[in-house]
């Protein structure tokens, strides 16, 4: 089944036949849907996420086993898991039910105080890498290598600055790149959310509220989640970011590097200017 064949009305099959005390329920799209899933509102206080590939079904077991673990540590709320659902009505893949988070994607102009904003989300990373990562899973292709040191990514990121020539100055973007590459990662692994983007973080009222969607996190290295300095904040903000996280000057480094476009693709998706996109095998 594609995405675009995951519909309302199949998916009201799938909660009628497997939970049919929420089958009462409407079943809505949501606004700003994602890439891995599909995602609707079932009711007011619930929402279903459906894999939209198998590639993504490995995050439903993960975030249902280590979501419950992390939201009592975290400043902010975070996905609830309350049901997983299996295949059915046509559907070939387990799904998932979880407690609905209200809020809007970050934009400029939803954020009140942009470096308030900042130290909102930089404690809320803080607190993240804090926990006991010890049984935690290791970045690969669960993450789609997101945790990994970003050297995991060099040939694609090669390919697509490569592809950009005339759009940038890829002589600048590969001087990033080479920085990056040539930062060690020497540190304790560490939990990553690995999709640290405005469409996974929720305002209301001008700030930060709750985190979603950890199908990327993993336990690794954080240069991953800290794209946001360069894809949104500048100034004053960026500098509240950075002043928040306990990181070295290497680990900035990669971070900036990820920006690049090595972390945030997924396999069987085209890169900026075309590139094609290719999945590392393994982390090193």
């Amino acid at each position: 089944m594609q995405k675009r064949d995951i519909t309302p009305a199949v998916v009201a099959q799938l909660v009628a036949e497997q939970f049919p005390h929420w089958a009462h329920l409407p079943v809505t799209p949501v606004a700003l849907d994602g890439w891995d899933n599909t995602t609707f509102r079932l009711g007011d206080a619930l929402s279903m996420r459906l894999p939209s590939h198998e590639r993504y079904v490995a995050q439903i077991d993960k975030e249902h086993r280590w979501l419950p673990v992390l939201a009592p540590q975290l400043p902010l709320p975070i996905p609830q898991p309350l049901a997983k659902g299996q295949p059915g009505c046509g559907f070939p893949r387990p799904w998932s039910i979880y407690r609905w988070l209200d809020g809007d994607p970050v934009t400029g102009e939803r954020i009140g105080d942009v470096t308030q904003f900042a130290v909102d989300l930089a404690a809320f990373l803080a607190a993240l890498y804090a926990i006991d990562a010890t049984d935690g899973p290791s970045a690969g292709q669960h993450s789609f290598f997101r945790g990994c040191h970003v050297d995991v990514w060099d040939a694609q990121t090669r390919e697509a600055i490569e592809a950009l020539s005339g759009e940038l100055d890829t002589d600048a973007a590969a001087a990033v790149w080479d920085a990056a590459l040539a930062q060690p990662w020497d540190a304790r692994p560490v939990w990553v959310h690995g999709d640290v983007a405005g469409s996974n973080l929720l305002v209301a009222g001008g700030s930060l509220r709750a985190v979603i969607d950890f199908g990327c996190s993993a336990v690794g290295d954080p240069a991953c989640d800290l794209v946001m300095a360069w894809s949104f904040l500048e100034g004053e903000s960026r500098a509240a970011f950075r002043d928040g996280l306990p990181f070295d000057d290497a680990t900035w480094a990669r971070g900036r590097g990820a920006v690049e476009g090595a972390v945030h693709p997924r396999p069987g998706r085209a890169g900026r200017g075309g590139a094609s996109v290719r999945v590392a095998r393994e982390c090193p």
